[in-house]
């Protein structure tokens, strides 16, 4: 059944509108632009540039409620409520955040980005290169979690946020969250790092390879600098949003949402036709997805999965590499996810506990696959509020 609804007058339309009660509403981005010179990880440097971000919420007169959303491979910072009347779905984690939500925007001032690279209005690989007022295209240097990190903190500064109560993120956002506590322990109280892991598999990796030779082999591709040339490499993208999407969802889900239904009366006995509901699912995510991202980021965002490995600067001693960390931690994970299972949550786990820090674990039996942290389960959610509910601020 539908939840209550509230109305929310927008004066700038003359329009009444109608939104949960629960929603954050109407939201507009924001845009910050940097000139001070970021150096990454890869040894090369950003001159200036920009980083697109919404807010939700309000900021108390202590700067102490102010929480960072992370956000993963494909997300951005509309995190939340409405960009016009028009919208048919809200933000990515709307689920998540908002009046009486896990993310309470009545205690938390919430901050949700588009990091550097990304293909949302921060500076990535579709922006003009000062260098040569053209787009970056290819070159656009390669980034990590630790230079998003970097980059966040700037964020925080201009926004006069010197501690976050709290830093959060799903999958590669929970890496984001992680690398805050190792960057700038005194400046995190608490991280939430969900259906996340220290660093990924060699079969992670495969799957992100896979992803990538479909877009670098695609034609249309023209070594990065497509869209010099008015175009896009469409079929690359569609392959590898078809591949990574297979890993978001499990066995489960896949079977009970599409089973072998055919979508066609009969069997054709051709390669081309689509014939199962499953094979016309993952035509219409891929063809959906290469409308609207840009294939140079998806290179980017699966290479800085890739490079995530914090213990590799300690010796793979985990613990060691968090010993640093101030911040209390809650990890949560889902059964049936195996892109970031929960045998990779409790690595954390053990290791913070072996650190001596302060962390709560919650496993959820959730038959979704990875894509259950952006779900609104009951079970996920009354887990994230309880721990939300004791941050004091």
């Amino acid at each position: 059944m539908p939840g209550p609804r509230l109305a929310f007058f927008c004066e700038s339309r003359g329009l009444r509108l109608a939104f949960p009660e629960d929603s954050v509403g109407l939201v507009r981005p924001q845009m910050l632009h940097f000139s001070e010179p970021l150096t990454l990880a890869c040894g090369r440097s950003l001159s200036d540039y920009e980083l697109v971000y919404e807010t939700y919420g309000e900021l108390n007169a202590a700067r102490s409620n102010a929480v960072l959303i992370c956000h993963a491979l494909s997300g951005h910072h509309h995190a939340a409520g409405y960009h016009s009347p028009e919208d048919r779905k809200p933000g990515w984690w709307d689920s998540c955040i908002g009046p009486g939500k896990p993310i309470d925007t009545r205690r938390f001032f919430v901050v949700a980005l588009n990091n550097l690279g990304g293909c949302n209005g921060s500076t990535g690989p579709g922006s003009l290169n000062p260098a040569t007022a053209r787009p970056y295209g290819a070159d656009f240097p390669v980034v990590t979690v630790e230079d998003w990190v970097h980059s966040q903190a700037r964020l925080a500064d201009a926004l006069g946020i010197q501690q976050w109560a709290a830093v959060i993120g799903g999958s590669l956002g929970g890496m984001q969250a992680l690398q805050w506590t190792i960057s700038y322990p005194e400046r995190v109280r608490h991280c939430l790092a969900i259906a996340s892991a220290p660093k990924l598999s060699a079969q992670n990796i495969a799957f992100n390879e896979v992803a990538r030779q479909a877009i670098l082999s695609d034609p249309e591709f023209h070594g990065g600098h497509f869209q010099e040339r008015g175009v896009i490499p469409k079929r690359g993208l569609i392959l590898a949003r078809m591949v990574g999407h297979i890993t978001y969802l499990s066995d489960d889900a896949m079977g009970e949402k599409f089973g072998r239904e055919l979508k066609t009366d009969q069997l054709n006995y051709d390669f081309h036709s689509v014939e199962f509901q499953v094979e016309s699912y993952l035509r219409y995510q891929g063809e959906e997805f290469s409308g609207r991202f840009d294939a140079n980021t998806y290179l980017l965002m699966t290479k800085a999965l890739d490079y995530f490995d914090p213990a590799a600067a300690h010796g793979d001693d985990l613990a060691k590499t968090l010993a640093v960390a101030q911040a209390d931690f809650c990890l949560m994970s889902f059964t049936t996810d195996w892109r970031f299972s929960p045998a990779r949550s409790r690595e954390i786990v053990d290791a913070l506990i072996a650190a001596g820090k302060n962390v709560s674990y919650l496993e959820i039996d959730a038959p979704q696959g990875h894509d259950a942290f952006l779900m609104p389960i009951p079970r996920y959610l009354q887990g994230f509020s309880s721990y939300m509910n004791r941050i004091a601020v």
